[in-house]
């Protein structure tokens, strides 16, 4: 864990927060680099809701998107980043606007690629469920 990467200066209060998890609601409740795993809760609001009054699908990818990332930032190296190439999602159930719990985890990662998967929860009931590929660069 290197404390100068760009993850851990936010995490530190060094840095401010990426304005998509400012928009989200993001806070993250708990990193375990060394496991490859990041719990964080989000705040949907009203704003996130489709006509039938639940999160759109959309807002629900991003914060799947927004726990996975960071479990492998967390393991980075100062001057390198991980944009996400693939991103594929199952929404399981509805979510309302409210707080819901992202889990992140590093399934693997080496020779510059991360293989990711997470599950978003409201409540004790599963959303939405993720796997994603990044490509681990320098800057």
């Amino acid at each position: 864990m290197d404390r100068d990467a760009f993850f851990w200066q936010v995490q530190d209060g060094k840095l401010p927060p990426p304005k998509a998890a400012q928009t989200l609601g993001m806070t993250i409740l708990r990193v375990d680099a060394d496991a490859g795993e990041l719990e964080a809760e989000f705040e949907a609001s009203d704003a996130f809701s489709n006509p039938a009054g639940n999160v759109q699908g959309g807002f629900l990818s991003a914060m799947l998107d927004d726990t996975m990332g960071p479990a492998l930032a967390a393991q980075l190296a100062a001057g390198e980043f991980a944009p996400t190439l693939n991103l594929n999602v199952q929404f399981l159930a509805p979510a309302k606007p409210g707080a819901l719990r992202g889990i992140g985890r590093v399934e693997r990662h080496g020779g510059g690629i991360g293989f990711l998967s997470g599950e978003l929860y409201q409540g004790d009931r599963l959303v939405a469920k993720a796997t994603a590929t990044a490509a681990i660069r320098k800057l």
